[in-house]
């Protein structure tokens, strides 16, 4: 995400806008620290981009997935090789 002093950002305030509307947020800054965040209003909620379950029946999990390789991961934990 880039950042945008307070003169550059009022100096080409349009195209700024335009872009954060595409999806593009954008940070003003003044003094070099960062003020606000620009984004757009319908633009998604941080974390909200995770799409849950979106591989449902590409992939299988062994049934012993938790317990795969116990054994040699035991034997790193105490040093054994």
């Amino acid at each position: 995400m880039r950042t945008y002093n307070m003169h550059e950002a009022k100096t080409h305030l349009s195209r700024l806008v335009a872009q954060a509307a595409d999806g593009e947020p954008f940070v003003i800054a003044r003094s070099g620290k960062p003020v606000v965040k620009v984004m757009a209003i319908d633009a998604p909620a941080a974390g909200a981009a995770r799409r849950v379950g979106f591989m449902v029946g590409e992939i299988q999990v062994p049934e012993d997935f938790n317990r795969m390789d116990a054994k040699v991961i035991e034997n790193l934990f105490a040093g054994n090789e």
